[in-house]
């Protein structure tokens, strides 16, 4: 294997397409082969700052720990991995059932691992899941606009490439020309485009955005779909009824009060997700105002909430299980379907009764 000098070197990118041996661990951290050894097998004492020279020299040099892989000979595990925040929200549960089914039909057992939203985590269990060499890694749910995580990420889609995986991005945008991942995502800012063209098209002129996630690609994908409805009529929307908070029901809520209580004059709301709508529903009930006769509300996602609450939710569509299903399908037939790996799917609206005409 050739070595490594220069900025490269620091940076521990990779050179080529060889694995990284024992030996090369070992002679980059200083130490002998067994001490390298006994770092990996964890039952052997080992003094902390080699401890730390070894695994600083496995991260630059790109080793991966694989004793289950090296038996195989370099086969993959038939394992498929789901990576998302919280599998608790309904839109990722649908999503992961897709996934689970189309890993199933095709012969693969699916393991679902959580991040509760840290992108530290997400880096981990990705190299975890190539470590274990699973055929697919799906990470699901919007990407932060942090340098160096996308760094990270093109990293280990490249290192999932070697070892025969594949890392998939589901609701993320593609990392960039010529890394070696699928994309499966969702017209997003055509979602939002088309709700807010609605809610404009029944009269209303001012309409509260509530859920905004600056340097959330899936949030920044919506406001910019809101804003360009807005151009569209010559208008410009209301920087202070455009409010900050996360993807809950409770920051809906609280955000929905926050609103009210400032006086901010709308006639509707364009709820970030359907879990912040139900939230803003039961706001602007106890405040007083009437859906949609004072307010009208819309939401996004289309997930079994904005069926059951009162009055029933507009919404966006997002074909959540088929999200699934085509991460998997097209993993997985990737040297078929060399073309196809980069797939947008439709989004569409939904009328119901939280909106409807102003006037009638």
């Amino acid at each position: 294997m050739a070595k490594r000098s220069g900025p490269e070197a620091s940076r521990g990118a990779p050179t080529g397409s060889d694995a990284s041996t024992v030996r090369d661990v070992a002679a980059r951290a200083g130490v002998s082969a067994s001490t390298v050894s006994r770092v990996l097998g964890g039952t052997y004492p080992v003094a902390a700052g080699t401890r730390a020279r070894v695994l600083k020299a496995m991260r630059e040099l790109d080793y991966v720990v694989n004793a289950h892989a090296r038996a195989l000979g370099g086969s993959t595990n038939k394992t498929v991995a789901f990576v998302v925040d919280d599998v608790t929200g309904p839109f990722y549960a649908h999503i992961a059932r897709g996934v689970e089914e189309q890993a199933s039909e095709e012969g693969r057992l699916c393991m679902l691992c959580t991040t509760h939203g840290d992108p530290k985590r997400v880096l981990a269990v990705v190299e975890t899941m190539r470590e274990q060499r699973a055929d697919a890694v799906i990470v699901v749910g919007g990407a932060w606009e942090d340098k160096a995580y996308q760094e990270r990420m093109t990293h280990f889609a490249h290192g999932l490439d070697r070892v025969g995986s594949r890392l998939v991005l589901v609701g993320r945008p593609p990392l960039g020309p010529g890394i070696p991942a699928t994309v499966v995502d969702y017209d997003n800012e055509g979602g939002a485009f088309a709700m807010t063209t609605h809610l404009l098209s029944s009269g209303h002129r001012r309409i509260a955005y509530v859920g905004r996630m600056p340097g959330l690609s899936t949030s920044g994908q919506r406001i910019s779909g809101f804003t360009r409805a807005h151009e569209l009529l010559g208008l410009t929307p209301d920087p202070e009824l455009i409010v900050d908070g996360a993807f809950s029901r409770s920051v809906g809520y609280q955000l929905a009060r926050q609103l009210l209580a400032a006086g901010r004059e709308f006639t509707a709301v364009f709820a970030a997700t359907d879990m912040v709508a139900a939230g803003v529903i039961q706001a602007l009930r106890e405040g007083g105002r009437r859906i949609p006769d004072d307010v009208a509300v819309a939401g996004y996602d289309d997930i079994p909430v904005a069926r059951d609450v009162y009055p029933a939710l507009t919404t966006v569509n997002v074909p959540q299980e088929e999200l699934g299903r085509a991460a998997v399908r097209l993993a997985l037939h990737r040297d078929e379907l060399p073309d196809s790996q980069h797939l947008v799917l439709g989004t569409h609206v939904v009328l119901r009764d939280s909106t409807r005409r102003r006037g009638r």
